[in-house]
């Protein structure tokens, strides 16, 4: 049984390992470059068709440092043909990829460390960073490139990961346009399409069910306990196209005032934080393995729909009017159905469509009050979108549509997993019923 890369790839590696910078104007077409991609066909019944294979090998050759594709200066960041050689005979016969997602939690205070799922929030040293990203892989994709661990190290991260099963061929891994159907209508939008990775998406939705309204300690500023302004995706696939982390500089910073051993001023830079109370210490209740579960089970529910989540993510990635619309649809998008809008519906109960999703919305959380909020809260929305002149949004009130929205979605997981089978139109009639005797 092998135990190594063939010999014959060895062999077409240490041929284009010889190529010296700068690189040939189209790498495709080098003789060492065919005779490559030729020995991988023969070799990798999964290699796929030349053209895609040919984005395949060369994101791999990028990584290991193929030497033509060097500067003279960064020529020692190049592994050895050998080296190069079992890093790709491992890839093709790879059949479970790695895919990490890094999110920085921008203007974190001090968080506890949090598991759930596959997900974590937790501080990385600056080591520990190099370690995982591999700072000498980023310089062979581009030179230029600087990784600062150091600074990254001063930030908290959400660290959503990934295990997929590889069912494409490598070719089709680094090139899926090419793979792409011409009947599609590229032009046409996708409704349940997120802006985000699904997985990333998922884990930010099970953050933002905790009271983070609470634990903020000036929610006049914002009820927020952290902004994620990008994510950076990365996997152990070396045929994928990957990118380069953004700067640093991306992130939030602010010049303090210290004294050193010395005695002596010195101003040095800071993450810019949010403060939070001491209460966030609790966060583990609410952020956890336990908590993801239910949320997972409650979501195959027919009466937890798709785009609360949606929404809710929205909200939080949103800021002003629509941060603000966005809640508001959160409670129409758990609570609200399309009978609400017919007109025996609106001649037989107080309000129409608003008026029955405010009932609803009173008996989930067990306070009429709730309901009456709904209801002056919907008004301030409709203000907004018919054009009607309207005073500013008053800070508590952005921060009760949050608190709403957010109760709302966790009422109904509890609700979800108390009759998972229960049909959404029962369900709600049901808490109309209630919502309307209240």
């Amino acid at each position: 049984m092998r135990t190594g890369p063939h010999e014959d790839l060895v062999i077409a590696i240490r041929e284009l390992w010889r190529l010296t910078p700068p690189c040939p104007k189209n790498l495709f077409h080098a003789p060492a470059f065919i005779h490559l991609r030729e020995i991988c066909q023969k070799i990798y019944p999964n290699s796929g068709p030349a053209d895609a294979l040919n984005f395949a090998l060369n994101n791999a050759l990028q990584s290991f440092g193929m030497p033509c594709g060097l500067t003279r200066s960064n020529a020692k960041l190049a592994l050895s043909a050998e080296a190069a050689a079992v890093g790709l005979d491992r890839a093709f016969r790879q059949l479970y990829v790695s895919r990490i997602h890094l999110c920085p939690l921008d203007c974190a205070d001090t968080l506890p460390a949090l598991n759930f799922g596959s997900s974590c929030i937790r501080q990385f040293s600056q080591s520990e960073l190099d370690e995982l990203l591999d700072p000498l892989r980023l310089k062979r994709r581009s030179p230029n490139y600087t990784f600062d661990s150091q600074r990254f190290s001063s930030f908290t991260w959400l660290v959503v990961t990934e295990h997929i099963q590889l069912d494409h061929s490598a070719g089709e891994r680094a090139a899926p346009f090419l793979f792409e159907s011409i009947n599609d209508e590229f032009g046409s939008i996708e409704p349940h399409k997120q802006s985000m990775s699904a997985a990333v998406h998922s884990s930010l939705f099970a953050l933002l069910l905790a009271p983070w309204e609470d634990w903020a300690q000036f929610t006049s500023i914002d009820w927020r306990g952290f902004y994620v302004p990008w994510t950076y995706t990365f996997e152990d696939d070396v045929f994928a196209q990957f990118s380069l982390p953004p700067s640093a500089d991306s992130l939030s910073w602010e010049y303090r005032v210290g004294t050193t051993h010395d005695g002596e001023e010195s101003v040095y830079e800071h993450p810019v934080c949010l403060p939070l109370k001491n209460s966030v210490t609790s966060a583990s209740t609410w952020i956890n393995d336990e908590a993801w579960s239910k949320l997972s089970e409650a979501q195959q529910s027919p009466i937890f729909g798709s785009v609360i989540s949606h929404f809710l993510v929205r909200a939080f990635l949103s800021t002003g009017i629509d941060e603000f619309l966005a809640h508001i649809t959160v409670i129409e998008a758990a609570l609200g159905m399309r009978d609400d809008y017919s007109a025996g519906n609106r001649r037989k109960n107080r309000g129409g469509a608003t008026g029955r999703v405010a009932a609803r919305l009173s008996a989930l959380l067990g306070d009429k009050a709730y309901g009456t909020d709904y209801f002056r809260l919907f008004d301030t929305r409709s203000e907004f979108l018919h054009g009607r002149s309207m005073p500013a949004i008053c800070s508590p009130d952005r921060i009760l549509v949050r608190i709403i929205a957010r109760q709302t979605v966790v009422a109904l997981i509890s609700a979800a997993l108390l009759d998972p089978l229960q049909p959404r139109d029962v369900f709600l009639q049901r808490l109309l019923d209630a919502g309307l005797a209240m």
